[in-house]
């Protein structure tokens, strides 16, 4: 495989505004292109917002939502993709002909459709169906695939798209500085943002602290490290409804390191170039080859029984 320049980005979506989103997505595509990269991944629901969908009806949903291929805000993310000769992914809600309503995430280029996934654990509003199947795909030589959030979260997930032959894994996020049950976990002052450059060194150590960067580098880099695979991990910065979101928008490698980040409080993106080499260097290589299915493949495989219950819709759980 050749290498490959890949950009991940971050910015300050508008609820309910495609058209603005968009533009931006245009703009970071059109920029991120002319540095050399082949591809950019934005954030999950990048065009629609996400977190105000918590409080939609269905049929605010369905007005919401589009259908994936044909929907107005797919034609033009294909426009993006051939004008700036870059290709994009980007998120959105989807529905289908049924009017069964999915979160979706999109990979395109300048003639189409290359993959779409759908969320396999959404929570954000109720009237979401889980997505019943991974996404693997092929691109410029390399096996990508996509898990939205929290899918990411449960472990067999990424382990699963990784035995598919996925050697990159996209990994679209509106996560990090919301309340949760875990130790430090909150919201950041959305006051703080109305002056990012007074409040500059303040909202640095929120979003880096244990409400953010500290929380997810707990977990993020192991699914890289873990299973051999790059990550490309994008989340917005800025005001998502009414919550104020972080950023660090991030590429690690198969050993599981940070090799680029968006650190400032602006739309950004930056880009990272994958070798093929780490692929087989890692120790995540040789954990897959040394796997031994016979030993827990009934266990795996068997329903889980636990006296805890869990609800998609606590607000108080981790919107990742």
């Amino acid at each position: 495989m050749e290498n490959i320049r890949i950009a991940t980005a971050q910015f300050e979506n508008k609820s309910n505004d495609k058209d603005h989103n968009l533009s931006i997505i245009d703009k970071l595509s059109k920029q991120a292109a002319i540095q050399g990269a082949k591809v950019i991944a934005f954030h999950e629901c990048s065009i629609t917002g996400y977190t105000f969908a918590r409080n939609l009806s269905r049929s605010q949903m369905l007005e919401l939502a589009e259908i994936i291929p044909g929907g107005k805000s797919i034609d033009t993310l294909i426009q993006i993709a051939d004008k700036n000769n870059i290709a994009v992914l980007a998120g959105l809600f989807e529905k289908d002909k049924d009017d069964n309503l999915f979160k979706a995430y999109v990979c395109v280029d300048k003639h189409g459709i290359v993959a779409k996934h759908r969320k396999l654990h959404p929570f954000i509003n109720p009237h979401l169906l889980p997505g019943d199947q991974y996404t693997v795909f092929e691109f410029e030589g390399w096996k990508c695939g996509i898990l939205i959030c929290y899918d990411n979260n449960v472990i067999e997930n990424v382990r699963a798209t990784t035995l598919l032959g996925a050697n990159i894994i996209f990994m679209p996020h509106v996560t990090m500085c919301t309340p949760s049950t875990r130790p430090g976990a909150g919201f950041v002052d959305p006051d703080l943002w109305k002056d990012k450059t007074k409040n500059a060194v303040r909202l640095r150590k929120e979003f880096d602290g244990i409400k953010g960067k500290e929380w997810l580098m707990k977990w993020l880099p192991a699914r890289a490290y873990d299973n051999g695979v790059y990550v490309v991990f994008s989340n917005p910065i800025g005001m998502d409804d009414d919550q104020l979101k972080n950023g660090c928008s991030m590429i690690i490698d198969p050993f599981g390191d940070v090799i680029v980040e968006c650190r400032s409080l602006d739309d950004e993106f930056v880009i990272a170039e994958l070798t093929s080499e780490k692929l087989k260097q890692a120790g995540g290589f040789r954990y897959t080859q040394a796997r031994r299915p016979e030993l827990y493949k009934d266990i795996i495989g068997k329903n889980h029984v636990s006296e805890l219950k869990i609800s998609w819709l606590n607000p108080n759980k981790d919107q990742i």
